[in-house]
């Protein structure tokens, strides 16, 4: 596994634990917009 270099203002996509909604920003959110489930960032790896 290689190490990921983090751009803090870089864009990232999250994505919704509850309904599967996927957005892109640059900050992470603080629940998804159209369920107000918990977000995950898709570039780290669930383990």
């Amino acid at each position: 596994m290689r190490d990921v270099d983090v751009n803090p203002d870089e864009e990232s996509p999250y994505e919704c634990f509850d309904c599967g909604t996927i957005i892109v920003a640059s900050n992470p959110p603080a629940s998804c917009p159209d369920c107000a489930g918990a977000m995950r960032n898709r570039r780290t790896p669930i383990e």
